[in-house]
């Protein structure tokens, strides 16, 4: 017996026409085969009575959920002494005939009864069938257990909240990696509208970070959903330029349920902005190697019998992950001291990094011959001011950032410098330069406290090892 009445049988809402060839020829499948198997192939159970109540069909699904057979339904009245209590059957019974009676679909919950003698928590949508005159010639209920649905509607109900107010960007991309559907936190984010950010390619709305994004994508799409959350650095447009964001992301590949074997439909992609959470973690882990350098180069220059080679070990320590060179210059003649009038200074240089390739700083300047820095230069500045100065070529043509170094007695490759005043025992006794290449950042604020630190220190080893000379002796070492 299939999901339906086979010829020969009466059925209210259908009843038997004469045999007639179906669109495949004289075998091919007829309007009751079709119906059938369309029934049967249903992902919910579905049966019908006819308006006397009797049972007219019965799928393959309603066979699986209650273990009663088509054949074993299909004739029956109503769910009454097989697919219900005797307690139930009369409150179910006035549901299902009130169905057929109101208008459009009913839904209840109720319990029935399966053919080992367990109940089973159904969700019902009942509706009435009408014949040609308009009136109710029977009912289909179509059901499901109530878990089942449950799921299916949380289901829904979390991509609706996730698609709603979610406190996190949710975008699906499709196969072509092109976004489908951005939520509103999404939206945001990337700085436009939700409907507007739909299938443009993600190099329009992000100006760094696509590749790395777009690999990780691809990757999700042949691969799976990687084990942990990644970390991706990207740049969005603003009013105010390009601002750099940390977005903590989650990837999970998407694939139809309805295809007998995964067919990928895109990629469901989960961030988080953790910018503000990753500059602190930079900023912390940062200060910890500083300090640590700051204490070994301590723990190294206690070591050093020459005041002078501690001051180019302290020089050395600082350069780790800071500046590409560095030079010492001293004050020519006695230190300055706080108060005495303003005389244009002098500097000697006194230490410096190779500017050819890396190595350990060297002590120069043996003959005492001030270096020619021309009037505003950084490191004059510094000594007038007894504070620290930073400076940058900005951004200029290669050819004018060398000029721009040439012209203050730097490497060639500089384009940023931070000069830190070196004061011992309320004198000035001189400045360090730190120089910076193309390839790195511009100094900042955080970047001069560290190079004051190391400065305090330099000019420790500078005032003890006499390359000063002595207070108002005017003589240099």
């Amino acid at each position: 017996m299939s999901a339906s009445r086979r010829r020969g049988t009466t059925d209210e809402l259908g009843p038997d026409e004469p045999e007639r060839p179906g669109p495949e020829g004289p075998e091919g499948p007829d309007g009751s085969d079709l119906l059938a198997a369309l029934l049967d192939g249903m992902d919910a159970a579905l049966c019908a009575f006819d308006a006397d109540g009797v049972v007219t069909h019965w799928n393959r699904e309603a066979e699986r959920i209650l273990g009663w057979t088509a054949a074993e339904a299909v004739g029956r009245h109503g769910f009454t002494g097989w697919a219900v209590r005797e307690a139930d059957a009369g409150e179910i019974e006035g549901r299902l005939t009130a169905a057929m009676r109101a208008p459009g679909r009913q839904v209840h919950e109720f319990a029935l009864l399966t053919k080992d003698g367990g109940r089973v928590l159904v969700r019902t949508q009942s509706a009435a069938v009408r014949g040609p005159d308009g009136r109710p010639a029977g009912l289909y209920c179509a059901f499901s257990e109530v878990h089942t649905q449950i799921d299916l509607e949380r289901s829904i109900a979390l991509s609706e909240a996730l698609f709603a107010d979610a406190s996190w960007g949710v975008v699906l991309v499709d196969a072509d990696l092109r976004p489908a559907v951005v939520n509103a936190h999404a939206a945001r984010a990337l700085g436009t509208g939700r409907t507007a950010a739909l299938g443009r390619p993600l190099g329009d709305l992000l100006t760094r970070g696509v590749e790395e994004l777009e690999n990780a994508l691809t990757h999700v799409l042949s691969e799976g959903a990687p084990p942990a959350p990644a970390e991706l650095w990207v740049g969005v447009r603003t009013p105010d330029g390009e601002k750099r964001r940390c977005w903590r992301s989650g990837f999970v590949r998407l694939a139809s349920p309805l295809a007998e074997e995964p067919v990928p439909l895109g990629v469901g992609w989960l961030f988080q902005d953790v910018t503000e959470a990753k500059q602190v973690e930079q900023e912390a882990a940062l200060l910890r190697f500083r300090t640590n350098q700051l204490h070994r180069a301590s723990r190294a220059a206690a070591e050093c019998e020459d005041p002078a080679e501690a001051v180019t070990v302290h020089l050395d320590f600082a350069l780790a992950g800071f500046a590409d060179h560095a030079v010492i210059d001293r004050v020519a003649g006695a230190p300055r001291a706080d108060g005495e009038p303003d005389a244009p200074p002098r500097l000697v240089r006194v230490a410096a990094t190779p500017s050819g390739g890396p190595g350990p700083s060297v002590l120069t300047g043996h003959a005492g011959l001030p270096v020619g820095y021309g009037e505003g230069h950084p490191a004059l500045q510094c000594v007038t001011r007894a504070g620290s100065v930073r400076a940058s070529a900005g951004k200029v043509a290669p050819d004018r950032a060398r000029e721009w170094a040439r012209t203050r007695q730097w490497p060639e490759d500089t384009v940023h410098a931070l000069c830190a005043v070196l004061r011992s025992r309320g004198r000035t006794l001189g400045v360090v330069t730190f120089l910076r290449t193309a390839g790195r950042t511009a100094f900042e604020r955080s970047d001069a406290t560290y190079a004051e630190d190391v400065a305090v220190r330099t000019a420790a080893a500078l005032d003890l090892a006499g390359v000063a000379g002595p207070a108002g002796s005017g003589d240099g070492a």
